[in-house]
């Protein structure tokens, strides 16, 4: 990054500058991130959550477990961040899948602020 803004205050015109900035601009605004969520209830089996987490969000058996605890305990918890998109997508399989296997497991997505 500092080898960077130094190279730009080398060069000697400034209306290049200002259009390098304006360039650059819309790169920094990034599209909004979604976080994924796991909520509780009584009926889903501890093991098959932590397979959905190990199987939809690539987690290893320990993260998964660790995960599906807080679930477990806080009545939720966030297994990931994605673009739009990949969120959407998560929790459709999450759902599906739950529901194929008879498992009211609920997964929803929120903007992340």
């Amino acid at each position: 990054m500092l080898s960077h803004e130094h190279m730009m205050a080398d060069r000697p015109r400034d209306d290049d500058q200002t259009d390098l900035l304006t360039k650059s601009k819309p790169k920094t605004k990034r599209p909004p991130l979604y976080k994924v969520l796991l909520l509780n209830d009584d009926f889903t089996p501890m093991e098959f959550v932590v397979h959905i987490l190990e199987r939809f969000f690539g987690l290893n058996h320990a993260q998964a477990f660790e995960i599906m605890l807080t679930v477990h305990k806080k009545g939720l918890a966030v297994v990931g961040v994605f673009s739009h998109e990949i969120a959407e997508t998560k929790v459709a399989q999450v759902m599906d899948f739950a529901r194929r296997h008879q498992h009211p497991l609920q997964c929803t997505m929120e903007k992340e602020e």
